[in-house]
């Protein structure tokens, strides 16, 4: 028999019988008899029964008591700890909310034309939570979507395992066609919908392209920054779209619902109503960007180049009331859904048509850095603004190990005597030599007082202006040239930095911006493109970066000298516009050459007008252009005398 620990007490146990004691063993003979007779095998041997162990014995008992602990310690888990986070599971598992898309906020123009506008969209959405739990099934779903929207079929399955949100974006922007397929199919597509979307559409000008951005689905990576975003709804990805997508976005609302485990709707359980964005008013004239975009590929075109930069600023305000880069490239092709080839396309281009040259293009300025240094000569008072310098068309300078080499700076011309307003008229490298570098007994600002002004001014940083992905321009100085290039600094590379060459890099907004206190008298002003929320009439107020760049006299001799520029000196073609002006050229070397060995040149002016009373500052830049011909001049002129007359 088994030996259980139990029974012992029953061996001390007694029956009495009517005539003495009877034995607990008696009771039962009988029955132990019978058993044994049936462990007896068929020679007559009997089998032996092994009792189990003590040892095993409170194993299993251990084994028991310890999965009785377990099951009531997750029992005891799951309702005192992990039950409200279950019970949210399950709520969000039975109740679902369905976006509602928020109209997005527009863009106009100054003077009130709409420039972007929102029309409807669909997409075809998927929820894993309502598809079937089998494998094979949801395969069998995926499949026939593969044949109704023309998607191969592994390319589905990819993207679907790869996608982690609940809800997988199939298709966006469905065509008329797609939309009668998929109506006519929806209720085979278990755990698939059509949702309501919308989509932006751009006016069709690619030099805005730069300026309004576009929007395009939410990425991954976006998504995951965003937790408020749905995959099906769109994003600023570049431009006014990407720096305003807070206001422009609104509130998106929810549509709740109650579903079955089969992903059935049970019940409607109402709607939070979405909010609409606001609307966003620009600095921008849109007719002033269409006239310098066509005035500028008149001429990229008469001169054989393809890329330029125009930008017109309000010397008042910072307003940009223009921002042109060309190439530009078409926004909607993004904000519709943009192909594959489409896209191989633009990005392939060597012209390179989706960067900005206008805020983050870095260039050497060439002569329009004269009149910056001029205003530094003077605040510093190194020069008085009459003395006059006498120029031979160059100066040299002997190299402090070798006397015998001699180096050679080049001016333009020989412009003789050239006080400072004559030197900026006729763009005199000499002078601006050697007031930046010093020469004889002429004292220079020297490179600390040279990046000093210049960052004054705007140059090497930001300009802050409410665009992505500006530039901050490079102002060198001893200590840059050190860490960067390992070599000294010397007077040669002073030299060239007063006049624009050598290392000094500006972006054509930073440009702009440095004539705008050289236009109102003084005040640096953080260029900006968006000038009123229209729903809230909150007005985006000028921000003055500096007060008084330089004093005031100073700067009019400066401005003096660049309107003696257009009234007989290196810009005297402006000089026919219908009011005064101000201007300042430059050319600077690309490095290139064409066949017959002349440069290619980036050629410069920056102008203000009307002379008394500035209304706008106007920059133009064009690369690439033969040495000798006119290219931004012809621009500034056509553009200014379209905007003083229209």
């Amino acid at each position: 028999m088994l030996d259980f620990p139990f029974l012992k007490s029953f061996r001390e146990f007694r029956f009495k019988r009517l005539r003495g004691e009877l034995e607990f063993q008696e009771v039962f003979l009988d029955k132990l008899v019978a058993e044994q007779e049936a462990f007896t095998d068929a020679s007559g041997e009997r089998k032996l029964e092994v009792p189990l162990s003590k040892g095993l014995l409170w194993g299993v008992y251990a084994g028991f008591a310890l999965l009785i602990f377990v099951f009531f310690g997750k029992t005891f888990y799951l309702q005192a700890f992990a039950g409200e986070e279950l019970e949210k599971r399950a709520q969000e598992n039975a109740i679902r909310s369905q976006p509602l898309d928020s109209d997005r906020g527009v863009m106009y123009d100054r003077f009130g034309k709409q420039l972007v506008f929102n029309r409807p969209s669909f997409d075809f959405v998927c929820d894993k939570r309502d598809l079937p739990a089998d494998r094979a099934e949801k395969e069998r779903i995926l499949r026939r979507i593969s044949n109704s929207m023309g998607i191969p079929f592994a390319d589905l399955k990819e993207e679907f395992d790869k996608t982690t949100n609940p809800k997988f974006l199939v298709a966006q922007h469905l065509s008329h066609e797609q939309l009668i397929i998929l109506e006519t199919k929806i209720e085979e597509l278990e755990g698939c919908e059509i949702e309501k979307n919308t989509i932006r559409e751009y006016v069709a000008d690619p030099t805005l392209s730069h300026v309004l951005g576009y929007t395009a689905k939410i990425s991954a990576d976006e998504l995951a920054q965003h937790k408020d975003y749905a995959i099906t709804d769109q994003i600023g990805k570049t431009g006014i779209e990407k720096a305003y997508e807070t206001e422009l976005r609104g509130v998106p609302g929810r549509k709740l619902m109650e579903k079955d485990a089969l992903g059935r709707i049970v019940k409607e359980k109402g709607e939070i109503a979405s909010e609409p964005g606001n609307s966003v008013t620009l600095w921008l004239d849109f007719e002033l960007q269409q006239k310098i975009r066509e005035s500028l590929e008149q001429s990229l075109g008469r001169i054989g180049s393809q890329k330029a930069v125009a930008i017109a600023l309000d010397p008042e305000t910072g307003g940009v009331l223009s921002l042109v880069s060309i190439p530009g490239f078409d926004n909607n092709l993004f904000a519709s859904g943009i192909s594959h080839a489409q896209y191989e396309e633009i990005i392939s281009n060597p012209l390179n048509p989706l960067f900005n040259r206008a805020i983050a293009g870095l260039y050497p300025t060439g002569s329009t850095i004269k009149p910056l240094v001029a205003s530094a000569a003077l605040q510093e008072g190194i020069i008085d603004a009459d003395k006059e310098i006498l120029t031979h068309g160059y100066i040299e300078i002997q190299n402090e190990y070798d006397p015998e080499i001699v180096y050679r700076f080049a001016d333009n011309a020989n412009h003789g005597l050239v006080d400072m307003r004559r030197a900026i008229a006729v763009s005199s490298n000499v002078y601006f030599y050697t007031i930046g570098g010093g020469f004889e007994d002429q004292k220079g600002l020297g490179p600390s007082k040279l990046k000093d002004y210049l960052m004054r001014f705007g140059w090497g940083a930001q300009t802050g202006i409410d665009l992505p992905g500006e530039a901050k321009g490079l102002v060198p100085d001893p200590e840059w040239k050190k860490q960067t290039k390992g070599e000294g600094w010397w007077d040669g590379d002073t030299y060239l930095f007063s006049i624009g060459q050598g290392n000094v890099l500006a972006t054509p907004l930073q440009v702009a911006s440095s004539f705008v206190p050289i236009a109102n008298g003084g005040t640096l002003y953080k260029p900006h493109m968006v000038k009123e929320i229209v729903e809230t009439a909150k007005v985006i107020p000028p921000v003055v970066v500096r007060e008084e760049t330089i004093a005031k006299e100073n700067l009019e001799v400066v401005r003096d000298g660049m309107k003696q520029a257009v009234k007989w000196g290196s810009s005297v073609l402006l000089n026919q516009l219908p009011v005064s002006s101000g201007a300042k050229t430059g050319t600077a070397q690309t490095g290139k050459k064409d066949e017959e060995g002349r440069d290619y040149l980036y050629s410069w002016v920056s102008v203000f007008a009307p002379y008394e009373n500035p209304e706008i500052v106007l920059t133009v830049m064009v690369e690439d252009v033969k040495e000798g011909s006119l290219a931004v001049l012809p621009v500034a002129k056509e553009v200014l005398e379209w905007y003083f007359t229209k």
